[in-house]
């Protein structure tokens, strides 16, 4: 398998990755890809990996908010 990093790919390149990697983007089929596809523009451009872009995601989806939360201690609460 062929390095994805920034540093071994051109715009093209990850361009490409990441529609084939979402399927059919000009489809649409339940609105979500122009989404998705704008998700990973900073890849696209060279500005972030596709690592730190798919870990902040996980990171809202978890907690559901809007950035990753910061815990405090659960003892002095109780």
């Amino acid at each position: 398998m062929k390095s994805v990093l920034i540093a071994d790919t051109t715009r093209d390149e990850r361009e490409r990755i990441v529609a084939e990697s979402i399927g059919n983007i000009d489809g649409a089929c339940d609105g979500c890809s122009p989404g998705l596809v704008e998700m990973y523009q900073d890849y696209i451009e060279g500005r972030r990996e596709l690592r730190e872009i798919n870990m902040d995601f996980q990171a809202r989806y978890v907690s559901g908010g809007t950035e990753p939360e910061r815990g405090g201690c659960d003892i002095a609460g109780r």
